[in-house]
């Protein structure tokens, strides 16, 4: 079998797992859309398991090389990540609300951020759309806070699903692309 050959069988079955994930990101994206509270929820549990494996991960990192300068930084580093993810995994209404609090903040300043940015690019060809885009940051934030602790309920499990519709029509797109090849 000639080099040529086996690209194409790689190619032929690479578009095929390309499309799966493609389904499944947006069957994935569908069902959180369907119960934003579950998957809001589901995010709240892996971050924190994210954040509880990175802490201990950096504890483990921070005895195993004692003599570095930032033993003791490293060490506090971990300890507090890992109270983070124990936190959330524990406790994750009270995540919810605190996650979706603090993502409300971080949207208020990024969209204040781009805003000023637009209006300091402004003989620039395009500096409205940077001011528009810091305004919807700025409007999601608002929408957040509008209606807060409430919206913590739906909000991050609604980015989920966004982010997984998004990334399954992405999948699609370089499936189908794949498979013209």
């Amino acid at each position: 079998m000639s080099m040529g050959d086996m690209r194409g069988v790689t190619r032929g079955s690479t578009w095929i797992w390309m499309a799966v994930l493609a389904a499944l990101s947006i069957l994935g994206g569908l069902l959180a859309l369907l119960n934003p509270f579950v998957a809001t929820m589901a995010t709240v549990v892996l971050l924190g398991w994210m954040f509880a494996v990175l802490g201990v991960v950096q504890i483990v990192h921070a005895f195993a090389d004692r003599a570095w300068g930032g033993f003791f930084w490293a060490l506090l580093f971990g300890a507090v990540t890992l109270l983070l993810g124990l936190s959330l995994i524990f406790d994750p209404l009270a995540g919810m609300v605190s996650l979706t609090f603090l993502l409300g903040v971080l949207l208020v300043l990024a969209g204040i951020a781009k805003m000023v940015l637009g209006m300091a690019v402004r003989p620039i060809p395009g500096w409205g759309g940077i001011v528009f885009s810091g305004a919807i940051s700025v409007l999601l934030a608002v929408m957040i806070f509008a209606n807060f602790p409430w919206s913590a309920a739906a909000v991050l499990g609604i980015l989920l699903a966004v982010e997984l519709l998004s990334n399954g029509v992405l999948f699609l797109f370089v499936a189908l692309g794949l498979r013209r090849m």
